[in-house]
């Protein structure tokens, strides 16, 4: 009998070891979608507005990672009596004590350590930040834009993770977010909405008629290698969700997510870059990365449940609506230079409105009352969040600065040095 308990211990642990080494190797692979946002963001702004970019990127994700350890984890996994509130705790501890836990076995013990669960959680909270950096690019002021990755990260993401993830309000409700359609992306570009609109459109946007003035990015090659590290990156992001790899059926769905991921980015990008031909007679590159990243957002919300081929219908019904939905806010002068709004907020609904198609146990009431939700939650909090940075600091770099670029009013040098012309 001790033979048999110690083999059963010597087993849970290789399987705690296991799964903990699969969600950190996950959260690894969501960490380099940084990396992803980056070159995306960088190859879609002008020459002269690159090293601020990436100045943000890379800065954004730092604040993320302080402010998630400093206060957001807690607030997003305290608990709460009521389930809209939750319970503010500071500082994640270093002590991991779920190995204790899983060896001694029984019901509900952890099946992965809970810092690997932190360090997971830490790099979804900087990929919802990302999506506004895009979205405000080429004349917001750096120091503004990382006052608010504060707030951001560490109170307005925190607090509508909590509600489903934290075990809050919607979760008893019903409502059905895998990974993160609207938890991350949708909650990324309604925060990205709120500035843009009070930021107002780069110079030149908009001719006095209404016209829209297309603004060509620096470098499609960085652009489409942006993209395609993203596409990697999400295989973490979808896969690492489903938590666990120990054991067959588990090993299945993680088989099964990836396939569905892979496929709704194809379904997406095939999709924009038809739709893009038949609109405006050409296959228009940035349409199609963006359609790749919008078959992404949309199956984000239920990897698990479609067959491959309703993956990549799902994806590509997320691809047509990024096109027309890039094309509507133009005309409504809404500026967003890299398409982040479009790709995350329009594809972020469609994916958790898309959930009750293939997952029985979802209903389109839970999934609207969600998206509702979140939508109001980050887009008026942002809003007075941005507001008052406007009032205190300002949000908009001088037009002086907007026209030699905000690579030298902000950072004080250039990405392109040899090649740049501000004319």
């Amino acid at each position: 009998m001790n033979e048999v308990t110690e083999v059963a211990g010597r087993v849970a642990e290789l399987a705690y070891a296991l799964d903990t080494f699969y969600f950190l190797i996950c959260g690894a692979f969501v960490m380099w979608m940084a990396a992803g946002f980056s070159m995306l963001e960088a190859g879609l702004v002008r020459a002269k507005n690159t090293a601020e970019i990436l100045t943000k990127n890379i800065a954004l994700f730092s604040v993320a990672s302080i402010m998630y350890m400093l206060v957001g984890y807690n607030i997003m996994y305290g608990g709460s009596d009521s389930g809209v509130l939750p319970a503010v705790g500071f500082l994640i501890g270093a002590a991991d004590n779920a190995a204790e836990a899983v060896i001694a076995g029984g019901e509900g013990a952890p099946y992965y350590s809970n810092l690997a669960d932190f360090f997971f959680q830490v790099v979804f909270v900087a990929t919802a930040m990302s999506v506004v950096s895009g979205a405000v690019a080429e004349r917001m002021k750096l120091w503004a834009f990382l006052a608010f990755a504060v707030v951001f990260t560490g109170f307005i993401y925190p607090v509508e993770g909590f509600w489903k993830w934290g075990g809050g309000f919607l979760d008893a409700a019903g409502f059905n977010d895998f990974a993160g359609s609207g938890i991350v992306h949708m909650a990324g570009a309604s925060a990205a909405l709120a500035g843009v609109l009070l930021l107002g459109p780069r110079k030149g946007k908009y001719g006095p008629n209404g016209e829209v003035r297309a603004i060509p990015g620096a470098n499609m090659p960085l652009a489409a290698l942006g993209t395609l590290i993203l596409w990697l990156g999400w295989f973490g992001f979808n896969g690492g969700s489903e938590l666990m790899v120990s054991n067959v059926a588990e090993a299945n769905a993680v088989a099964l997510v990836f396939v569905n991921t892979n496929m709704a980015a194809a379904g997406g990008l095939v999709a924009a870059l038809i739709t893009a031909r038949l609109l405006f007679g050409k296959a228009d590159l940035t349409m199609a990365l963006n359609g790749a990243i919008a078959g992404l957002v949309a199956i984000t919300a239920e990897p698990l449940t479609p067959a491959p081929l309703a993956a990549t219908l799902i994806g590509a019904v997320g691809g047509v609506l990024v096109v027309f939905s890039i094309v509507l806010l133009d005309k409504l002068k809404i500026d967003d230079p890299v398409g982040a709004i479009s790709a995350h907020g329009s594809a972020g609904l469609w994916g958790l409105l898309a959930v009750p198609l293939t997952n029985s146990e979802a209903s389109f009431g839970a999934q609207l009352l969600g998206a509702v939700t979140i939508f109001l939650w980050v887009f008026i909090v942002s809003l007075i969040v941005w507001g008052v940075l406007k009032a205190v600091m300002g949000i908009r770099v001088s037009e002086e600065e907007e026209l030699e670029g905000v690579d030298r009013g902000e950072c004080g040098l250039e990405a392109y040095p040899e090649f740049i012309n501000v004319k």
